[in-house]
């Protein structure tokens, strides 16, 4: 890596997180789950590959990691109050004191911790991009989903757009053969964590980029996996220094 870079990347005040990062399920609510190991193995139950994607980008970036293994099954870190999703049936049945007792203790922790992480950065740097790791499956209600990498944000923060235009570019240019596409399957407005704090925080100081990857590339052999790893990671380096040059 050049001199360049290196000084850019240091200087990029970066935030990464995983929402979906595993499946466990806590011993207080496991009996809950006794039929559903099936689906606490499924994408369902967390986003497979997400979070070594999130601890690879954390490491060479040397930037700040939050992560949680909670399945999202027992509650949806990336998923509002209120939203229908934010518990799976059996969570949703529970006692609106049990209910409540998961948000307190997993969480309302872990949101109030990457706002306190993001305020931080803006404060000491002036700015947070913040990238939230996430996987999608390849099929989906019988639908094949055309994609490898894809790139969420909101078209409306000029930042996010240019900082996703100028990554997509990157990706491509380095992996002809790789399909990058941009808020697909999802929209990047959509109800998520990087949404809520689009509230809280300017345009100016805050990006929040979802990365969303294939869970395809998990069934490579994990020279392959490795290999979409370090591509998404300099890639991503390429996008940061042409930002600010």
């Amino acid at each position: 890596m050049k001199q360049k870079d290196r000084l850019r990347k240091a200087e990029t005040p970066l935030i990464i997180t995983c929402e979906h990062g595993g499946n466990q399920v806590p011993a207080r609510y496991r009996h809950l789950f006794s039929h559903c190991r099936s689906l606490l193995k499924s994408h369902r139950g967390f986003d497979p590959g997400a979070l070594v994607m999130a601890r690879a980008l954390a490491r060479h970036f040397s930037a700040p990691l939050l992560t949680s293994t909670v399945s999202r099954l027992v509650v949806d870190l990336n998923r509002s109050i209120g939203h229908r999703d934010l518990h799976m049936e059996a969570i949703r049945a529970l006692p609106t004191d049990l209910r409540q007792e998961i948000v307190e203790h997993y969480y309302r922790p872990y949101r109030k911790e990457v706002e306190r992480l993001v305020a931080e950065s803006i404060a000491l740097r002036g700015r947070a991009i913040h990238f939230s790791c996430h996987s999608f499956t390849e099929r989906l209600d019988g639908s094949v989903r055309h994609a490898d990498v894809s790139l969420l944000y909101d078209p409306a923060r000029k930042n996010e757009k240019v900082l996703c235009a100028k990554w997509k570019s990157a990706l491509t240019a380095s992996a002809p053969d790789i399909e990058v596409r941009r808020n697909y399957p999802y929209q990047g407005r959509n109800d998520g964590l990087t949404s809520a704090l689009r509230k809280k925080f300017s345009a100016d100081t805050y990006l929040g980029i979802e990365l969303e990857l294939n869970q395809r590339h998990l069934l490579c052999p994990s020279r392959q996996w490795f290999a979409l790893r370090q591509l998404v990671i300099a890639t991503l380096n390429t996008a940061l220094v042409d930002c600010h040059a």
